[in-house]
């Protein structure tokens, strides 16, 4: 039996092996949210439970990449305990992060438990990876279909918050990033059509009847290029395509441009948002394309734009390739078993704070790492680390596929850093596939691995 899944493991391996949509696979990872911070991309996301039947959220977690082909994961830093006054362990919905004067403000919406209405609310840090507490004590503001925030920043330094279900609510955030300058208001022109798309019949739950409504949906996404005001949306209804309108200025006039993404693959929801890095423009957004996945187990994925002469954004077409990759692994320097492209099986841990891993790791398991850069020259010995030891194995990496000989194998008996020799040539660019073996029980954690 071990033989055969086993088998069925690396077969599968081996279809998906160029893949890159979605882009985490250790976790159900829904509503991405990009920010660009010095030569790093962090992506803050949801989390759909496994054992999902309908929205089931209970924390956030990030990610970061330097070249859009591997992600590696931070932690899981802020959760609904993180907030004392809000429903507690589940409703942990769509957010958004960004940096301001050393700061770190990541937006969230939950449920306040006194009055059960949505709320949105601010956890602070002084590192994107935390601590974070509950920068106010309560929320910022609360309101039916009062989720989705999402934080921009002018380029006069001004601060911008937008965010609502079936409808759309702003209001210019104080230096203090906690508080409104003036309140906030619904967004002007929101029920035109000519601003947020053609109408219809949609259910209005605050109301609980159907209504005549425009085509957004939720969850806004709002940036800035040379004089134009982007904002892009969920739209058309459930299931969901991405739509976006363009304005002179933040307070609008809104003018609706069109769809830009069709619904997402398995997902009734497409959250997401569009970042620029390295040069490039970037579009994430959510599928429900894993193994398991749906509408309640959705996934981050990303695809490379780029806008038309005119400043239009694209209609954007899916893929499984994803994006090109925008540098290099350096095997001689630390890389982090959490540090990934494509994995089967593993998960990583579920911790706020600096220290990561991956676990629940079993006989056929494997972590794919993409554009790992070994130089003109073969190194000698590959060292690894493994944590929480808990049944024997072994450790193989490969060069490019799983197929063939390992260049080199780790016998895994205990907690300990090992050392093991390069046993075939590895120079140049490769992806480097990390393959674990075992019995039928779970094996042990990973930790780091190195080339010297």
């Amino acid at each position: 039996m071990k033989s055969y899944f086993m088998t069925l493991a690396l077969f599968l391996a081996l279809s998906l092996c160029h893949a890159q949509n979605p882009i985490v696979t250790t976790s159900f990872t829904p509503d991405p949210a990009p920010f660009v911070f010095g030569d790093k991309l962090y992506m803050f996301t949801g989390h759909d439970e496994d054992d999902a039947t309908y929205f089931k959220m209970k924390d956030w977690q990030l990610y970061s990449t330097e070249d859009m082909v591997n992600w590696t994961y931070l932690g899981t830093p802020v959760s609904t305990e993180t907030f004392s006054w809000a429903f507690q362990g589940d409703r942990a919905w769509a957010s958004q992060a960004v940096e301001r004067n050393g700061k770190w403000y990541w937006y969230v919406c939950l449920t306040e438990a006194a009055t059960n209405a949505d709320a949105l609310a601010v956890a602070v840090a002084d590192d994107p990876q935390g601590p974070y507490v509950d920068a106010i004590g309560g929320p910022l503001a609360t309101g039916w279909s009062f989720i989705d925030p999402t934080v921009f920043v002018d380029n006069d330094g001004s601060a911008y918050l937008f965010w609502g279900n079936k409808g759309c609510w702003y209001g210019k955030l104080a230096e203090d990033m906690i508080s409104f300058v003036d309140g906030y208001r619904e967004v002007p022109g929101f029920h035109d059509p000519a601003s947020f798309g053609p109408q219809s019949m949609k259910m209005n739950w605050a109301k609980g009847k159907e209504e005549l409504m425009v085509g957004y949906e939720e969850g806004p996404w709002v940036t800035r290029r040379g004089d134009i005001y982007y904002m892009t949306y969920p739209s058309g209804g459930v299931p969901e395509h991405m739509a976006y309108s363009t304005a002179p200025s933040i307070d609008g006039p809104w003018t609706y441009r069109g769809r830009i993404m069709d619904e997402a693959r398995n997902a009734f929801t497409i959250h997401g948002g569009e970042v620029a890095f390295k040069g490039r423009n970037y579009m994430f957004y959510h599928n429900g394309a894993l193994p398991n996945g749906g509408g309640f187990h959705r996934s981050a994925c990303v695809e490379e734009f780029t806008y038309n002469e005119d400043g239009s954004i694209p209609f954007i077409p899916f893929t499984k390739q994803g994006p090109r990759p925008v540098g290099t692994v350096d095997p001689y320097e630390r890389v982090e078993a959490e540090t990934m492209a494509w994995s089967w099986g593993v998960k990583t841990d579920r911790l706020p704070g600096r220290e990561h891993h991956v676990t629940r790791i079993h006989n056929g398991d494997w972590i794919k790492v993409r554009e790992v850069d070994f130089g003109s020259k073969t190194p000698e010995e590959l060292m690894m680390e493994v944590l929480n030891y808990k049944s024997p194995g072994t450790v193989e990496l490969y060069v490019d596929s799983l197929g063939g000989k390992p260049f080199a194998s780790f016998d895994v008996v205990g907690n300990q850093v090992y050392t093991a020799k390069v046993q075939l040539p590895v120079s140049g660019k490769h992806d480097v596939y990390i393959l674990f073996r075992g019995g039928d029980e779970e094996l042990f954690d990973f930790d780091w691995w190195q080339a010297r």
